[in-house]
């Protein structure tokens, strides 16, 4: 049977994993078919990253998903609560692309403040080196 399950990868206390398929008789980290996301538990709040269509793919063929994953993927609504396979709809994958959309936009915006900020940075260390030159020269004639 081909199960939906996580895959340990990181460091020792520090636990990343990506969502793996996998037969169901292969180890935890062992051989796997298909890697179809990642989850990071760490960062606050958790990272999930799926590729739905695939794993849409995968439910649809019976692939069977661990309850950890389970948990995921009823928080991306492909699953409901009894645990059955949704379809994935054009609604939703809308929905993932302007998530996208909207995080692309989000970093432009936080780029370009960063850009201003260096700007203005560069003005402030000009101005401060300007007036240790006068406060130098100042000195000296004195």
């Amino acid at each position: 049977m081909v199960r939906i399950r996580l895959r340990r990868m990181g460091a020792k206390k520090k636990p990343f994993y990506r969502v793996v398929v996998a037969d169901q008789r292969s180890p935890r980290d062992g051989r796997f078919i298909e890697t179809i996301g990642t989850y990071n538990p760490l960062t606050q709040p958790e990272t999930v990253d799926l590729k739905l269509d695939r794993a849409a793919h995968w439910l649809s063929v019976g692939a069977q998903p661990t309850d950890a994953v389970a948990r995921l993927l009823r928080d991306r609504n492909l699953l409901d609560e009894s645990g059955k396979p949704i379809p994935l709809s054009e609604e939703i994958m809308a929905a993932e692309e302007e998530k996208k959309g909207i995080l692309e936009t989000a970093a432009e915006a936080v780029e370009e403040v960063v850009e201003e900020i260096e700007e203005a940075v560069e003005n402030v260390v000009e101005d401060i080196e300007e007036a240790v030159k006068e406060l130098v020269s100042g000195e000296k004639d004195a």
